[in-house]
């Protein structure tokens, strides 16, 4: 079997392309979705932990959270089954992790009547809570 010229030409374009594309959409999508400048991450540790329907109402809480007009970013999760190391605390149950614009919007947060009920009727679900809030540095 030959091959023309045009078509080696051609097959090799396409072929360069394809190669291409996933660095290009790896730099455009790292300038548009940048990271919010505040992170609001707090891990909850269930007084149930054997407890599905706890672990339910506690995650469906927190995802209640994303209707607050400051909340820029949501994430909630579980602990994830990544390798055991001596660093890695996986003893939490779920995690939320929010992200703002700024300190005045984790501000208007905290005291948004959103935030209070979930605290009100969410409260007796957990026996801890950790909070870590991070500012970007410039």
């Amino acid at each position: 079997m030959t091959t023309t010229r045009r078509e080696f030409l051609t097959a090799s374009a396409i072929a360069g392309a394809a190669l291409a594309s996933p660095i290009v959409l790896a730099k455009s999508t790292t300038a548009t979705n940048s990271m919010p400048k505040l992170l609001h991450h707090v891990f909850f540790w269930l007084k149930n932990p054997e407890s599905k329907e706890d672990l339910a109402k506690l995650i469906a809480g927190v995802k209640s959270l994303a209707a607050i007009e400051t909340v820029r970013s949501i994430h909630v999760g579980v602990p994830a089954s990544t390798e055991k190391r001596e660093v890695v605390d996986n003893s939490y149950h779920v995690s939320e992790l929010l992200g703002f614009d700024d300190v005045a919007g984790q501000d208007a947060y905290q005291v948004h009547p959103l935030h209070k009920k979930f605290v009100d009727e969410h409260q007796h679900l957990w026996s801890k809570v950790v909070v870590y809030d991070a500012l970007a540095a410039d």
